[in-house]
């Protein structure tokens, strides 16, 4: 049974820590959602000579005006961008480096309540995560005591539960935010098209893994109890027949000494008085009875 627990706590604990490095490692990056923007193409400069519009005038005729026949998409850059939890950064059209945002600040007014219970339920799922992982650390090493260990993997069962529902909660309520702001939030961020990024996938991959160890640690809990319950009942029952066979014992110690008290009570009679004294039935059994007509005949 020990072994078998320990392994069930091995699985336990390996599940949260999976899950809690994937929630940090989300938490902290800012790849839930990555897509294009798309932006006016700049004004070409000595600098930028490509990707640009020239609204300049022709070198060899100063008075002709040089136009841009380009229309439609042709006109506009698409660069990459990528939002997390807390920024949201796009790539910067003037050179290789990146511009980032605060993810609060872009987000519409009427979502920043919604968009505060997320980070705080995020940030909570974590807590919890780091307090199951823990427990389940201290019950390996009280594996040799059944009921501590009881106590510890309940408590893990219940904080990891509890996590993982957190967990989801702040999960949906981002993606809601986040579906929001594409559509009204500010005109120069809004997504030309969008998807989600590696960082969302695993955040929802912690979730996965919490969910997993919290249903092992309640299954170990629960077969625990069980085997407890399942020895406890066979102890109780061993004693009970052990307890039975002494009284069986006591017993016929009992009987066979008021037998052989009431054969050497009634030997003394009969050779005082020189007389026979009847002997109820239940009292001798045949092999007394033949004894002692043997002795008379004699």
């Amino acid at each position: 049974m020990k072994t078998t627990r320990r392994c069930r706590t091995l699985l336990s604990v390996s599940l949260n820590f999976f899950a809690l490095f994937f929630s940090i490692t989300a938490f902290i990056t800012t790849y839930w959602c990555v897509g294009t923007q798309r932006v006016p193409k700049p004004k070409c400069s000595k600098l930028r000579t490509h990707q640009c519009i020239d609204y300049g005038v022709n070198e060899t005729d100063p008075n002709k005006v040089v136009y841009s026949w380009e229309t439609g998409d042709d006109r506009f850059l698409f660069r990459q961008f990528h939002t997390g939890i807390w920024f949201s950064c796009e790539e910067n059209i003037h050179d290789e480096s990146e511009r980032c945002r605060s993810f609060i600040d872009l987000a519409p007014a009427s979502e920043k309540g919604m968009l505060w219970l997320s980070l705080v339920s995020e940030m909570l799922y974590i807590v919890l995560l780091v307090v199951g992982f823990s427990l389940m650390c201290l019950e390996l090493v009280h594996s040799s005591n059944v009921i501590d260990g009881l106590k510890l993997n309940a408590f893990a069962a219940v904080f990891t539960v509890l996590s993982g529902l957190l967990g989801m909660v702040a999960h949906v309520m981002y993606t809601q935010v986040f579906q929001v702001t594409v559509s009204l939030g500010p005109p120069d961020w809004r997504p030309y098209n969008w998807d989600y990024g590696w960082s969302f996938c695993m955040a929802w991959a912690s979730f996965t893994c919490c969910m997993g160890a919290s249903v092992t640690t309640l299954n170990s809990y629960t077969k625990t109890v069980i085997e407890f319950r399942h020895k406890r009942k066979t102890f109780e029952q061993s004693i009970r027949e052990e307890h039975a066979r002494e009284a069986f014992g006591y017993f016929r110690e009992r009987s066979v000494h008021s037998i052989s008290k009431s054969v050497e009570v009634y030997s003394s009679q009969s050779l005082r008085s020189g007389r026979k004294t009847p002997i109820p039935a239940d009292s001798l059994d045949l092999s007394d009875i033949a004894a002692s007509l043997g002795e008379e005949q004699c």
